[in-house]
């Protein structure tokens, strides 16, 4: 969001167009819009690159997959809409080639948004939207410099930011994302969200691979998303930037219907729905997944933990987004799930994070860091431990409304993380008022409570050495400067007023 390019003027053009039409139902027009310009000009390039030739056949639809290019018929190729955009019946033209590139694409269907002929919506203003799309967005070039990413994240984050409270289903603000990211390190193996909304963990994920070199075919990708509109959208997000991935074949509660059943995954990264209280869980007593105790029926939190936890394989970790009333709520199914979690060794570390972070919430959160094995570096330093980091001071406004964390905040509190891991080459230590690490006995002192608060304690006052009486005397001396120069100043003005004919 603090770096933002022309992104920002088509947003700014694309808003204006919105007119009366509520933000939640214009998303969908306006990231269609934006999806059928990429597979276009993906595909017309490998077109004119086939045309060219002698030996290629550029209708063959198999030349097309064979390059994880999207096949587009001709009633649904750029040009052709293009040419349409300013006709009454432009939404049906546009409807029929999302159809057409559906049934051709089997990995698209039922996912494309094909609403486009309602009479509410406005075939004048639909017509300019498709006007502003004159550049490229899926060609190599593009590709290389990620434009279509960047306007599609860029729109995601807009529209989050216009949809207010209803914005956090679909949408974790990118420097959590990217926090989470840095701290647990999805190098290569399964990657899992439970509740994915538009699949921006699974885009951080993959760019945290290409900024280490890594190979993005050692990564494989697992999700679900309850809400149909927003599991389309991630589809769609995944799609156009190449990212093969497991959402289910559809939309599906992920507490009451697992489509990831014998899943075992090295890493989870997710943002659950806060403080959920209408889960079901009168339906799932007996469940295999509460090994830690049944948590209660008016709040899924701790079911978020346990679901979680019930995911991952033996050496995986777990990062993720909760309220902060999940680090220290005495509820008594709550409480007694934590202290199990505690004693049975499997929190690694707590953060908590400043306010103002998300678009829809304005509720305190943290991220938990789970892990069913900590002696990974096979020194057995970190068992009977728990990491906390208090990161409320962290973050600058970039908005009169929002926060967001700098790349340098990001890697300096991954860095607390993996120097206590041991799996970078700085000594961990504890730091007043940022970082400690506490032992079981002392968090079960604390009656099982993990806000770090209690922990980290206050941070460290430089000592003051000047001697009383120079403060005094440099105090009085400034105070009677600035009385000189407010006594300027009033004589000023008064001189000012009198010669205007104003009696002071």
């Amino acid at each position: 969001m603090a770096t933002i390019g022309f992104e920002e003027k088509l947003w700014q053009a694309a808003d204006k167009l919105r007119g009366s039409m509520d933000a939640a139902e214009y998303k969908n027009v306006a990231l269609g819009i934006i999806f059928l310009k990429y597979v276009s000009d993906s595909f017309e390039e490998k077109y004119e690159e086939l045309k060219n030739d002698e030996l290629a056949d550029e209708e063959d639809k198999d030349e097309y997959l064979a390059e994880n290019v999207f096949w587009v018929p001709k009633e649904a190729r750029w040009q052709y809409i293009n040419d349409n955009s300013k006709k009454p019946e432009i939404g049906q033209i546009i409807d029929k080639a999302m159809i057409a590139i559906e049934k051709e694409n089997e990995s698209l269907k039922g996912v494309l948004p094909k609403d486009y002929s309602r009479p509410a919506l406005d075939k004048g203003k639909l017509g300019d939207i498709i006007d502003l799309f004159t550049f490229k967005v899926g060609d190599s070039e593009s590709k290389k410099q990620d434009v279509l990413g960047r306007v599609y994240e860029y729109f995601i984050a807009k529209f989050a930011s216009a949809e207010g409270k209803n914005a956090g289903e679909f949408y974790t603000p990118a420097s959590i994302v990217k926090l989470l990211v840095e701290m647990v390190e999805p190098y290569e193996g399964r990657i899992y969200d439970p509740c994915c909304g538009s699949g921006g963990m699974f885009v951080q994920s993959e760019r945290f691979v290409e900024r280490h070199q890594g190979r993005l075919d050692n990564i494989a990708v697992y999700g679900q998303e309850s809400n149909p509109t927003t599991w389309k959208l991630a589809k769609m997000n995944l799609a156009i930037r190449g990212i093969d991935s497991d959402l289910g074949e559809h939309h599906a509660d992920t507490f009451h219907n697992d489509l990831h059943k014998d899943l075992k995954a090295d890493f989870i990264l997710a943002n659950p729905p806060f403080n959920a209280s209408d889960w079901g869980q009168e339906k799932l007593l007996d469940d295999y997944r509460w090994k830690f105790g049944i948590p209660p029926k008016g709040n899924a939190n701790y079911a978020w933990i346990e679901h979680m936890i019930s995911k991952l394989a033996p050496s995986g970790t777990a990062g993720f987004v909760l309220a902060n009333g999940s680090m220290s709520t005495s509820g008594k199914d709550e409480l007694e799930i934590r202290k199990n979690l505690i004693e049975q060794d499997i929190v690694e570390c707590i953060v908590t994070l400043p306010g103002q972070l998300f678009y829809s919430t304005q509720i305190p959160v943290c991220l938990w860091f789970i892990s069913k094995d900590k002696d990974k570096n096979g020194k057995n330093e970190r068992r009977g431990e728990v990491l906390f980091i208090d990161a409320r001071n962290v973050g600058s406004m970039v908005s009169r409304t929002l926060k967001e964390f700098s790349d340098d905040e990001i890697k300096d509190i991954a860095s607390v993380y993996h120097s206590w891991r041991g799996t970078n080459d700085n000594q961990y230590e504890d730091k007043a008022g940022f970082c400690k690490v506490a032992k079981t006995e002392e968090i079960k002192d604390n009656e099982y409570i993990l806000t770090p608060g209690r922990y980290v304690g206050l941070a460290d006052v430089e000592e003051d050495s000047e001697p009383f009486e120079q403060k005094m005397d440099r105090i009085t001396a400034d105070l009677s400067e600035q009385f000189a120069k407010s006594k300027e100043l009033e004589d000023q003005i008064r001189k000012s007023l009198e010669g205007l004919g104003y009696g002071v």
